[in-house]
């Protein structure tokens, strides 16, 4: 992600029943794996099954086994290009739409990154990304800007690999809408750095819309400021995307929302990982993440971690996973944890389901002469929509509106 010397702104880089649940799985149709490792240990201590020590050196994330707690539901053959450092490393095309006047895109020194960053790697693709990065960027957002309109990116692959570590930062009550479109065809590595500043507001919006082939893994670190609203929403539907997610607090007052949406074909592979840190008072967070899965090999992962510390008084957090069973032959691995060390708290809580579709739902559809195949596809639309319509930019609504009506053309 080359910046353009010339210009200020330059491209950068509810839950199942117990019955249903043993039936899905006699026929093969569900996985769900539900566990409360001791998330506050992981994070208060030098090393952790479920969270390594955050690392810079690549020497100190080995090669993963498959049999690690946060390797274990990853095909690791599949992400084997993204595990080993690389001879020829590029990186994408990356393409700035117009109207982001204001926001500065400048290169970094591996040291400069290091020194923004939120947190080091936690694992060793994110670690590669970093060392290996071809062009290190930060996307800056000046302190007390309002941007009307959203920044833009495209970053679109071309085969071979590529590796970026970009920093994000939102300036103190600032308030800006940044999307991030992947597209094409590339083994994609990434490090990612977001800080919003005290009192500022984001709304980031990454879609993985990669092409069949594609392999996209890395490392989202964010970093909300005191009184800072923060709203992410993640959609992931090309490819196979494994994608770790870290938050955590600076401050009292700061409010998180993250939003996620996949569908997940014959022999797909999509995994998000997220990891909430209520490390300051007062504080709040709202994770729900929705997909669809349909096809042979259809495999999805969601691992949601929640840690509320001893001095996170008075805060309020909720996560959600929903999965939605369309064909046979698919799993869903949806995995919620939520660790609390103070009784101090406003309301703590989380949900996971998987299932097919709801038989209420398409009888009463059926039943005023609505065919079953479009039943079905009014179901999945409804299922996403309270997702899609919290982006708030209609023609990337209208855009995930289509692709999902495109994936439905198959289900039967």
């Amino acid at each position: 992600m080359r910046p353009d010397p010339t210009s200020p702104a330059a491209a950068p880089a509810a839950a199942t029943s117990s019955t249903t649940r043993d039936t899905e799985r006699e026929r093969g149709t569900l996985s769900v794996t539900t566990e409360q490792p001791a998330v506050a240990r992981a994070i208060e201590t030098v090393e952790s099954h479920l969270h390594p020590t955050p690392s810079w050196a690549v020497e100190d994330h080995p090669m993963p086994t498959g049999r690690e707690e946060i390797w274990r539901f990853t095909p690791i053959k599949r992400f084997a290009d993204l595990l080993n450092p690389a001879d020829e490393i590029g990186t994408l095309d990356w393409s700035l739409a117009p109207g982001a006047e204001g926001v500065t895109v400048t290169e970094l020194t591996a040291e400069q990154a290091r020194a923004l960053a939120v947190e080091a790697p936690v694992d060793r693709v994110s670690a590669l990304a970093a060392e290996q990065s071809v062009y290190r960027t930060h996307i800056e957002v000046p302190a007390e800007a309002e941007l009307t309109k959203p920044i833009v990116f495209t970053a679109k692959g071309n085969e071979g690999q590529a590796r970026d570590h970009y920093v994000l930062s939102i300036g103190r009550f600032a308030k800006a809408t940044v999307v991030v479109k992947f597209e094409g065809k590339a083994d994609y590595a990434e490090k990612l750095d977001v800080i919003v500043g005290d009192g500022a507001a984001l709304n980031l919006i990454t879609v993985q819309d990669w092409a069949e082939g594609a392999v996209h893994g890395g490392q989202r670190s964010l970093r909300v400021g005191r009184d800072a609203q923060v709203k992410t929403i993640t959609v992931s539907i090309g490819g196979d995307v494994r994608l770790q997610e870290n938050s955590r607090f600076d401050g009292p007052g700061g409010s998180l929302e993250q939003f996620g949406l996949y569908l997940v074909d014959a022999g797909q592979h999509i995994e998000h990982r997220l990891f909430v840190d209520h490390n300051a008072p007062h504080t709040k967070s709202n994770v729900d993440y929705r997909g669809a899965l349909q096809g042979k090999g259809a495999h999805s992962v969601w691992i949601g971690d929640v840690l509320i510390r001893k001095v996170a008084e008075g805060i309020e957090t909720y996560e959600s996973n929903k999965n939605l069973v369309l064909t046979d032959g698919c799993q869903a691995d949806s995995v919620p944890n939520l660790e609390i060390e103070t009784g101090e708290i406003a309301g703590a809580g989380h949900a996971s389901t998987t299932g097919r579709f709801d038989d209420e739902q398409l009888f009463y559809l059926r039943s005023r002469g609505i065919p079953e195949s479009e039943a079905r596809r009014l179901v999945v639309h409804g299922f996403f929509w309270d997702i899609i319509r919290r982006i708030g930019i209609e023609d990337i609504e209208e855009h995930l509106r289509d692709i999902v009506e495109n994936e439905l053309q198959v289900v039967q």
